[in-house]
């Protein structure tokens, strides 16, 4: 949890809440604690990220809907500790105690061997009988050796424990990172991805990124129901996975709007890999699976931008996002890279339309 939730006083933080509280109401932003923790967040000034990302917001006059708000919370507000954290903190204290009289028990046995071979030693030395001293050495050792199995089968279970919990905290990590309606990456994941991917691209390597938007998705969402909105935002996500490279991060940046980010590879290259994004998309139908309806047509608009060294990331995702608006303003189911955006100031001018395609069927997944 940020510093800003760490005992404020008081007068400070009426202040916040308050500003908080107003602006959640000019925003129709329903005043549950999750909504409130990220406004007050906001305005405690604490958190660039999540500033970043809710002025952006507002910029562009995107509306704070359930999901929107969501995102907001579960990526820059809620705490990371899960109750399969707490479950693997309890397993590896037990563990660690576990290994402890493992160690003290092999220790104490290094110990006794000692103390009886040098005993068989000083035997040696008084004159007893050979075959008397082999035999009882051979008889230590053995039983040193029925002791080191014993105690590598405790290491060995020991450890198959550890490659469980192993196994769980990185799917934990994994599930913290994924978007839970579309499996893309979530805005923490793709904010990562980002700032590795700048510290190369800083050096001259190109970095594209592309984002997407379904067309007159809340009319789709009204007409057929949010359940049959989710399965067509999942298909998007889908088609987008599979057309971008493995070594690109495909996420979802909000409500309907997913994003890629494309490493070595400039405006050219993106804007491809966009237009077939675009083409398989145009060209698909969704049936509904429970009725066998025809849903209908689906496109979606792209925005293209190339990241220019030194740069804040801010400002690459923003001038990709004006490119994705000038897509919507200029007729949709079309891709606009930030070229466009120079031609025309960014004023959303009417582009060619893009060609038509026989539409092919698409099961919903």
């Amino acid at each position: 949890m940020d510093a800003s939730f760490d005992d404020p006083d008081y007068d400070y933080a009426a202040s916040v809440a308050e500003r908080a509280m107003r602006s959640m109401a000019e925003q129709r932003i329903p005043a549950t604690p999750a909504n409130f923790a990220v406004w007050f967040q906001y305005f405690a000034g604490s958190h660039d990220d999540l500033r970043n990302a809710i002025d952006l917001l507002i910029d562009h006059n995107r509306p704070f809907d359930v999901r929107t708000n969501q995102d907001l919370f579960e990526t820059y507000v809620a705490p990371q500790v899960s109750a399969i954290v707490v479950d693997t903190s309890e397993r590896l204290h037990t563990l660690m105690g576990a290994a402890k009289d493992f160690l003290a028990t092999a220790i104490a046995d290094n110990h006794s061997q000692m103390q009886a071979i040098n005993e068989v030693a000083d035997q040696g030395k008084a004159g007893v009988d050979p075959k008397t001293l082999v035999a009882q050495l051979m008889n230590e050792l053995g039983r040193a050796a029925t002791r080191a199995t014993r105690l590598e089968a405790g290491f060995t279970e020991k450890t198959r424990e550890l490659d469980v919990i192993r196994a769980s905290l990185s799917k934990s990590e994994e599930r913290a990172r994924t978007d839970t309606l579309t499996g893309l990456a979530n805005r923490r994941a793709l904010d990562e991805f980002l700032h590795k991917a700048q510290a190369t691209a800083d050096w001259g390597e190109p970095l594209g990124m592309l984002m997407l938007d379904i067309d007159h998705f809340k009319t789709f969402n009204d007409s057929f129901g949010h359940g049959v909105g989710d399965q067509v935002l999942r298909l998007m996500a889908k088609v987008l996975r599979e057309k971008v490279r493995e070594q690109d991060l495909s996420a979802r940046y909000g409500g309907e709007e997913l994003i890629a980010v494309l490493p070595d590879a400039d405006l050219a290259a993106c804007a491809e890999i966009a237009e077939r994004i675009r083409h398989a998309i145009a060209e698909c139908r969704i049936t509904r699976r429970s009725t066998g309806e025809v849903l209908p047509h689906i496109s979606v608009s792209i925005g293209v931008a190339q990241y220019r060294p030194g740069e804040a990331i801010t400002d690459f995702i923003e001038r990709c996002d004006r490119a994705l608006y000038l897509a919507k303003n200029s007729g949709r189911n079309r891709v606009v890279t930030e070229s466009e955006l120079d031609r025309t100031g960014g004023s959303g001018l009417a582009l060619n339309p893009p060609s038509s395609f026989p539409p092919r069927r698409c099961r919903s997944p």
